[in-house]
Parts: C-alpha cells; sequence; structure tokens
C-alpha cells in the first residue's frame, strides 16, 4: 500500500479549508436614485401661469410740445401724486404767458376808455344833448370794448395753465412701468411719455384654452401663488373673462384680481393661478421620462422593497418646468427623477429627495438648476 506524501496531503487539506471558509457573495447595496413624489402638497397646483400686472396703467404725457429738458425718473421709480416725472423748457410758455399778460393790459386800458365815454355819452342822453343813435354807436364800443378785455383775460388764463404743463406731474401714486422721452427729445402735444401702474389693485393675467373654460367666469373664486415664493398663497378673483377668444391662440384672456395684496407681490413676477375647485393636473420633471417599446414610460418605486419597475404613462403637455401625465400614476406614488435610462426592473435603490428644488408650476418659468443632499450626488459615480 502506497502511503501518501506529507506534502500532498498538507496541500489538500489547505484547499478544504480554503473551499469552507469562503464567503457567500454579498447581494449589492440599493442604488442611490433623486426622487419625487406624484402630487404631492404644494406641487404642480397652478393650473395656468400669467404675469402680476397693476390693474390700472397710463401713460403720461405733456399737455403742450416742447423740447424735454429734464427727466427726474428712470423705470421702477415709486412715485407719488404731484410728484414731477420731467419738464420741458418752459422758455416759450414763459413768453407766451407775458404776451397775453400784455395783451389783457391793453384790453384794460382800451376797456376803461370806452366805458368813461359811454359814461358821459349815457348823461348827455339824459339832457338830450345828443340823439339816441349816437349814444347806441358809443354803447356798442364799450360793449366791444369789454368783450375784448373778456378775451385777453380767458387767453391770459389758458397760457398760463400751458406755462404750468411744462412740468409732468404724477395723476396719483404709483410705479414708473416705462419711460419713453429723453433730455434733448421734442414732444408734441399728448406724446405718450412715461407709462405709470397706479398703486392698489393688483391682478395676474392668464390665457385659458378654450377647451378648459368651463365654470370660468367673473365672480369666481381663486388661488394665486408665485414662482419666487410657493409658499405664500393670495386669495383671488376672476374680474374679468374675454368676451372672444385669441385669433392665434384661440386661448381667452382671463385675469385674476389680488384680494389682498402685499409688498411681496412685485410687478412683472410670475404667478401660478388655480381657478375654482378644478384639480390640478400631475406634473413629473421631463427627466423622469423614457421611452420603451415606443411608449412614454416613468420608473416607480415600490415604498415597501424599494424595487422600481417601468411603467407605461398617458402625457399630456410638453412644458418648461415638466411633462404633465394624464393617465397610468396616482397622486403619492414615488418616482425616480434622474438616471432613469440606467435602471433595471427589480432593481433596488434607496429614495434619495432633492433638495432646495423650486415646486414646479405649470405653464411657469422652468425649474432651477437641481442642488441635491450630498447623498443625492452618488447617483451619477454608482451609474457608471
Amino acid at each position: 500500500m502506497k502511503t501518501i506524501p506529507s506534502f500532498a496531503l498538507l496541500a489538500a487539506t489547505a484547499m478544504v479549508l480554503a473551499a469552507c471558509g469562503k464567503e457567500a457573495p454579498k447581494a449589492p447595496e440599493p442604488r442611490p436614485a433623486l426622487t419625487q413624489v406624484v402630487g404631492a402638497v404644494g406641487q404642480s397646483d397652478m393650473l395656468w401661469v400669467g404675469e402680476v400686472r397693476a390693474r390700472y396703467e397710463t401713460d403720461q404725457g405733456f399737455r403742450i410740445g416742447g423740447k424735454v429738458v429734464e427727466r427726474k425718473v428712470d423705470i421702477g421709480a415709486v412715485v407719488k401724486k404731484g410728484q414731477i416725472l420731467a419738464r420741458l423748457d418752459p422758455v416759450d410758455a414763459g413768453l407766451s404767458a407775458a404776451a397775453a399778460n400784455a395783451q389783457t393790459k391793453a384790453a384794460e386800458a382800451d376797456f376803461l376808455v370806452a366805458k368813461a365815454e359811454y359814461e358821459r355819452q349815457k348823461k348827455l342822453l339824459e339832457k338830450q344833448f345828443i340823439s339816441q343813435s349816437a349814444f347806441d354807436s358809443r354803447e356798442a364800443l364799450f360793449k366791444a370794448a369789454q368783450a375784448r378785455l373778456d378775451q385777453a383775460r380767458a387767453q391770459a388764463a389758458v397760457t398760463g395753465n400751458q406755462a404750468g404743463y411744462t412740468d409732468l406731474v404724477a395723476e396719483k401714486d404709483g410705479v414708473v412701468t416705462d419711460v419713453k422721452v429723453e433730455p434733448g427729445q421734442v414732444v408734441s402735444a399728448g406724446q405718450p411719455a412715461i407709462r405709470l401702474a397706479l398703486a392698489g389693485d393688483k391682478e395676474v393675467v392668464v390665457a385659458v384654452p378654450e377647451g378648459r373654460m368651463k365654470g370660468i367666469e367673473p365672480g369666481t373664486s381663486a388661488v394665486i401663488r408665485l414662482w419666487a415664493n410657493q409658499d405664500q398663497s393670495y386669495a383671488a378673483r376672476v374680474r374679468e373673462v374675454a368676451p372672444a377668444a385669441d385669433a392665434a391662440t384661440r386661448s381667452f384672456q382671463v385675469k385674476v384680481t389680488v384680494l389682498e395684496p402685499d409688498a411681496g407681490l412685485r410687478l412683472g413676477m410670475t404667478a401660478g393661478v388655480l381657478i375654482g375647485s378644478a384639480e390640478a393636473p400631475l406634473l413629473v420633471p421631463t427627466a423622469a421620462l423614457t421611452r420603451q417599446d415606443g411608449k412614454n414610460t416613468v420608473w416607480v418605486v415600490n415604498p415597501q422593497s424599494g424595487e422600481v419597475q417601468p411603467r407605461s404613462v398617458t402625457t399630456g403637455p410638453f412644458r418648461e418646468d415638466g411633462v404633465v401625465v394624464e393617465k397610468g400614476l396616482a397622486r403619492g406614488e414615488r418616482v425616480v427623477i434622474a438616471g432613469v435610462h440606467k435602471l433595471q426592473p427589480g432593481q433596488l435603490v434607496r429614495a434619495v429627495e432633492p433638495s432646495n428644488v423650486p415646486l414646479p408650476m405649470v405653464g411657469g418659468g422652468g425649474a432651477g438648476p437641481v442642488a441635491a443632499t450630498p447623498a443625492a450626488a452618488k447617483p451619477a459615480e454608482s451609474a457608471k
């Protein structure tokens, strides 16, 4: 019987021990994935988007023509009633006023002479020293002198007012929204010079498609939220609905008045409007959408297991801030919003919420850059 060499026995024993000591491969850790809850409170609950405007805007213009010598306000300036906005060269207006005053003095002198002569002729008529026809002629001259005096006084008043019109003053409190004149420019009477948005009522003007006009009429309640501050909402009411659709867009212009505006509601801001009790659409970021088998697909995260599965959805309009999902998703479901083209069915993910992401608002402005938490920055690395 042959004896197994000791070194061979030792090698076999080492191999058996190594095989017994090898650990089973670990399951891969869930991949971090940037996700979002569909239809979360405050998200995409603004159906229409428009611009904050003053209810009343007016073009201020000079009441006389002349050369602009000074402009005292710029766009954005807050002005008070009676404040001077711009000035014309006052020399010509001053000379016209002086000429009118001189004519008035001359007419007064002529009137005094005609009056004295009239009084003398009247006494002579009483004593029968002159005929009635001679007195009538003198009386006519007196009345003509009186009419010329009245005319001269009225003309002096007009030219005096025009001398004051060289200063363009604000009719009411407001904000300058446009400036159309500069020093050195010659303007005509009534030419628009400075546009003023009057202080007070503010409204948001939105365009509503004809297919969504049901239930929208003056007096309908609404809610307004600014793109710059979506944490605060403003109660509003529909003030005006255009009687006819726009020929180009086939949409109706709807003006919604803010009931209690504050300093945070600034002119020109983008604002979302939810009119009446209409249900807001579901909105997902464009990056959450992919194509599989010719269908629009999103990846839905199972809240219990953390697995992701593709799901076909029916989409609506594509906008700057996302895509409207009409069918296939329910409010409260969580979808992956980044790196969807690298996911596999059944893959485990660790949901990461983006931070500092502006809440999307239908039709407005587009979302800003996503600033994710440090943990959310890893998906791109693990996806490589």
